[in-house]
C-alpha cells in the first residue's frame, strides 16, 4: 500500500494538468515559445522579414529646415588691367660657304646675313585704341673678291589711333613714316658702283585720316583713307644726277608734298599648324594724277614655317610699281633659315 501511494499522486497531478493547459492561451504560448527555442533559427531571415521597428532602435527626431535670406559683405579685389600688349619678333638667318683654290667643280667663298626685328604695341580700351609696329630688316652679301653688297634694307614705323563707331567699323587717323638705312648701289657691269638712295632718299611720311572695316576672326582689316597726305624726301641734292626722276622730286628741293585717296589691306593667316601668312597691300592715288595708271602699288609678303621654338623658315617677297621710282614694276624675293625669337 505504501509503495503505490506515489503513483497515484503524480497520475492525479497529470490529470489536473490537462485541462488546465486546455483553458490557459497563455500557458500554452508559453509551451510553444518553450518548444520552439529548441529549434535553431536564421536571425538574419528573422529580421529580414520582422514586421514592426526593430529592437533597440534608436529614436530620430526629424525637425523642419528652414532656408533664409542672408548678405554677405563682399570686398572688391585689388585687381588692375592692364589694357597694352606687346610682341616682339627677331630672326637671324647666317649662311656661309667656303671652297679651297683648286676646287675642281668651281665656286666662290661667300657669307651671308640677314636680320629682321618686328616690335608690335597696342592698347585696346573700348571704344579708344592705338596701335604701333615697327619693323627693321636689313641683309648683306659678301663674296670673295667682290664688294659687300646689300640682299634688303627696309625701315618701316606706323601708328594708328582710332575710335569704334561700330562692331566692324573704326574711324582712325595714322602716321607712317619708310625708308632705308643704308646706302644703295647699282653695279654695272665691269664698273664702279653708282649710288642711287641712301637714308631719306628716298623717304616718305604719310599721314591719313579714314575709316578702318576689321571683321570679326582678326585676319583681314582694311583701311580707307579719303583724306590722305604723303612727303617724298631726297635730302641728297645731287641724286637726280644718278636719278633722272629724282623720285618724283623736283631738282634743288628735298620734298614733295601730295593730297590722295590711300588703301591699306592687311592678312593674316594659319595656312597649316606651323606655317603663317602675312601679307600688307597699300595702293596710293595722288589726287593730281587723275589716271589710275598713276597708282602707286606696293605687296609686302611673308611666309613663314615654323620648325621649333627657335627656328624656323622664312620667305619674304616684296613688289612694287611707282612711276617715281622706276616705269616698270620692281620685285624681291629673300629665303632663308635661321633663329626666330618671339615674346611672348
Amino acid at each position: 500500500m505504501r509503495k503505490t501511494l506515489p503513483g497515484i499522486f503524480f497520475f492525479l497531478c497529470f490529470c489536473f494538468t490537462i485541462p488546465a493547459l486546455a483553458q490557459d492561451p497563455d500557458s500554452i504560448k508559453t509551451a510553444e515559445v518553450v518548444k520552439t527555442d529548441t529549434i535553431k533559427i536564421d536571425t538574419a531571415l528573422l529580421n529580414k522579414y520582422r514586421i514592426g521597428p526593430r529592437q533597440n532602435a534608436i529614436p530620430v527626431r526629424l525637425r523642419p529646415s528652414q532656408i533664409k535670406q542672408e548678405e554677405i559683405p563682399v570686398t572688391l579685389l585689388d585687381y588692375k588691367i592692364n589694357y597694352w600688349r606687346k610682341w616682339v619678333t627677331l630672326n637671324v638667318n647666317l649662311s656661309q660657304s667656303s671652297f679651297s683654290s683648286n676646287w675642281s667643280n668651281g665656286g666662290i667663298s661667300s657669307l651671308a646675313f640677314n636680320g629682321d626685328l618686328y616690335y608690335k604695341t597696342e592698347y585696346n580700351k573700348q571704344p579708344f585704341s592705338f596701335t604701333s609696329e615697327l619693323r627693321m630688316v636689313y641683309g648683306r652679301l659678301s663674296n670673295k673678291g667682290q664688294i659687300a653688297r646689300k640682299t634688303n634694307d627696309r625701315l618701316f614705323f606706323d601708328n594708328k589711333i582710332g575710335t569704334r563707331l561700330s562692331k566692324n567699323w573704326i574711324f582712325f587717323g595714322s602716321v607712317t613714316v619708310e625708308t632705308q638705312f643704308d646706302k644703295g648701289y647699282n653695279y654695272p657691269n665691269n664698273q664702279l658702283p653708282i649710288l642711287i638712295s641712301s637714308m631719306f632718299s628716298p623717304g616718305y611720311v604719310t599721314e591719313s585720316v579714314g575709316f578702318q572695316y576689321v571683321p570679326p576672326g582678326d585676319i583681314f582689316n582694311l583701311r580707307i583713307g579719303t583724306g590722305t597726305a604723303r612727303q617724298t624726301f631726297v635730302l641728297d641734292t645731287t641724286m637726280y644726277k644718278r636719278q633722272p626722276n629724282n623720285y618724283g622730286v623736283d631738282r634743288g628741293k628735298i620734298v614733295k608734298n601730295e593730297l590722295a585717296f590711300q588703301l591699306v589691306a592687311e592678312y593674316k593667316k594659319n595656312l597649316m599648324q606651323n606655317v603663317r601668312l602675312t601679307s600688307r597691300y597699300q595702293a596710293f592715288l595722288p589726287y593730281g594724277r587723275g589716271l589710275v595708271a598713276n597708282i602707286d602699288h606696293r605687296l609686302d609678303a611673308t611666309i613663314t614655317a615654323t620648325v621649333n621654338r627657335l627656328i624656323s623658315v622664312t620667305i619674304n617677297g616684296t613688289a612694287i610699281y611707282d612711276k617715281d621710282q622706276q616705269p616698270k614694276p620692281q620685285y624681291t624675293e629673300n629665303m632663308g633659315m635661321g633663329i626666330v625669337y618671339r615674346f611672348p
